[in-house]
């Protein structure tokens, strides 16, 4: 199993990062906020699940190990393989799965698409044990570090939509069609959610071009 991978990167998309390995590029599929972290020609280091089918093998990229074991527990409930628990993981962080799930909230997995009320009930019943309790803290500390200085979500969002090829002025535009969305999560939980604010901000972009 290769359970990290470390090098340059090379090349980024909206779900995909190359990484540089030993003069080969890795391909790795990772979702938006994984990406949004990622700059080309930088240093990384990212969490990595090997998925092996008959004919692919594919391998999964994460920001640290609690994401990619998170994203190996989801796959043992039935019906969810990697795609699903990436989608699941491009929508919510794994604390706010752990959360969804502690809380029996069905309304938050209903928000990942391909999981409909039904499937979210039993998903519910299946991860109750598995995901344990939410590790972090509450978002206190984040809204005091948006109040102190520039919030942190917009200087990310803007490397990732610059990262993914758009010009400055583009990645700044879509980075304030957002900010009004930002704001009331900001608002409501004290953080940001940038897999969300990626894809709206992408959305923005096409609709432009």
């Amino acid at each position: 199993m290769i359970a990290f991978v470390s090098g340059q990167v090379a090349a980024l998309a909206p779900t995909t990062a190359v990484v540089q390995v030993g003069g080969v590029g890795m391909a790795l599929q990772c979702t938006p906020a994984t990406i949004a972290g990622l700059r080309i020609g930088e240093e990384a280091r990212l969490a990595t699940s090997l998925v092996v089918r008959e004919d692919s093998l594919t391998l999964y990229g994460f920001a640290d190990d609690d994401e990619r074991q998170v994203f190996e527990l989801l796959q043992t409930a039935s019906g969810v393989g990697p795609r699903l628990a990436q989608a699941m993981l491009g929508v919510h962080s794994p604390d706010a799965l752990r959360l969804a799930v502690s809380t029996g909230d069905e309304k938050a997995l209903t928000a990942v698409p391909g999981i409909g009320k039904k499937g979210a009930q039993k998903l519910l019943l299946e991860l109750k044990d598995k995901l344990g309790s939410p590790l972090g803290s509450s978002g206190h500390v984040g809204t005091q570090r948006v109040a102190s200085g520039p919030a942190p979500w917009t200087e990310q969002l803007t490397a990732a939509l610059i990262g993914l090829g758009y010009a400055s002025r583009e990645a700044e535009e879509a980075v304030g069609a957002v900010t009004p969305q930002a704001e009331a999560a900001l608002a409501e939980t004290g953080t940001a959610p940038v897999p969300q604010l990626l894809r709206a901000a992408l959305q923005t972009l096409n609709r432009a071009r």
